[in-house]
């Protein structure tokens, strides 16, 4: 592998129209999990100018259309958006079209006598983790998110004014020796007020690059290498500017490119769907291996048939060439952990209503919270690995 290159990752802000789709379908996750433990989701979400429309399977309690359009109503509030093509006031209409879930899809997933629940599709996850950053990150995509994060938390507190809730990041950095050098530059496009010009917008958003990023790594960042919207104007944005769906900023959601992605997406999909589990179970053992200070890197793999309860087969890369630890890390891996889907969920406690804060600024790289969620985070395993 190359020692010395530029890597570039991007991230979307909650505002971003597939990220409002995102926030939507797991907010409905939510709902059904917190009513009933064991319910199956499978929701998508469109968005476009004044209209959201959800659709999907799901199993599980009865809940009304009417309540979940109230939520729906309530995420967008939150978000931020209150504008004349798209308000989370009764202007935008609002369409349900949830469904129950298919019988021949259950019966495949479904446990019963012997039969151990299946995963709910066939499919490859991929897991990985690295020490560039102290939360086991690759660099570009942790700063690119938190670039977003703090404008996002600045806008919703009233710090940050006439900055408007659709916006993405972009962040280059040059690495020497296989390690983050210099941050060589840094995209910033945002939606704003029609009260500032593009030379106020630019002295607003520029703080957060020096709040996001170490200050070792903005050295030698020059003035000409930061493009704060390059196209100019971006007064109308959201789903007002562009159309929105659910599960499509997948390498937003994991490692910006760094590592390989399966295919599937994670938000609208309920803890059976391997897609969302096996994804949270790869990153937890990729992380609590780079923890345990055994390699600098990992990457894991997993593959599923739909119906069929063990993994296919796992896979491990240590980047090391050394062929024998990356197979003693396998059998441990086997020995230690039940990555069935059943297995999963009971040892990351994923039955759960723990996902609609997952569903901007990353699914991975998040502190754990008291409520369970982002439990793929924690590195309490990493002693089985360095044993």
């Amino acid at each position: 592998m190359k020692k010395n290159y530029l890597f570039t990752s991007e991230s979307v802000s909650e505002g971003h129209p597939d990220k409002v789709c995102d926030r939507i379908s797991d907010m409905v996750v939510d709902t059904y999990l917190g009513a009933e433990p064991q319910s199956r989701v499978a929701c998508e979400t469109l968005t476009t100018t004044n209209k959201v429309v959800l659709a999907g399977e799901v199993r599980g309690p009865e809940i009304k259309k009417e309540d979940l359009i109230i939520k729906v109503r309530d995420c967008i509030k939150d978000i931020g958006y209150d504008q004349e093509g798209f308000t989370y006031k009764e202007a935008t209409k609002i369409e349900c079209h949830l469904h129950s879930q298919s019988s021949d899809i259950a019966m495949g997933v479904d446990s019963s006598g012997n039969k151990d629940e299946g995963a709910g599709d066939q499919g490859i996850m991929f897991g990985y983790a690295c020490n560039e950053t102290d939360v086991l990150m690759p660099a570009p995509i942790h700063y690119s998110h938190k670039i977003l994060r703090l404008m996002a938390e600045d806008r919703k507190s009233g710090k940050l004014k006439n900055i408007e809730p659709d916006s993405k990041s972009q962040i280059t950095i040059e690495y020497k020796d296989g390690k983050p050098s210099n941050v060589k530059s840094v995209v910033i496009s945002t939606q704003h007020s029609a009260d500032v010009n593009q030379s106020q917008v630019r002295e607003l958003v520029k703080p957060y690059i020096e709040k996001s990023i170490p200050k070792e790594l903005l050295n030698n960042l020059s003035e000409e290498e930061i493009y704060i919207n390059p196209t100019g104007n971006f007064v109308i944005g959201g789903p007002d500017g562009d159309s929105g769906l659910t599960g499509r900023k997948i390498i937003v959601d994991t490692y910006g490119g760094a590592a390989p992605h399966g295919g599937g997406a994670f938000s609208g999909k309920d803890p059976t769907k391997v897609d969302r589990s096996a994804a949270y179970a790869s990153r937890y053992l990729a992380k609590n291996i780079v923890a345990s200070k055994i390699a600098d890197k990992c990457l894991i793999q997993l593959a599923y048939a739909i119906g069929v309860s063990k993994p296919l087969s796992i896979y491990v890369d240590l980047f090391d060439n050394d062929e024998e630890k990356n197979e003693h890390v396998e059998r441990l891996i086997r020995k230690n952990f039940d990555l069935s889907p059943r297995g999963i969920r009971e040892m990351l406690g994923l039955n759960k209503p723990i996902y609609e804060k997952s569903a901007a600024y990353g699914h991975f790289g998040r502190d754990p919270g008291p409520d369970g969620s982002f439990s793929w985070e924690n590195v309490d395993k990493k002693d089985i690995f360095s044993k």
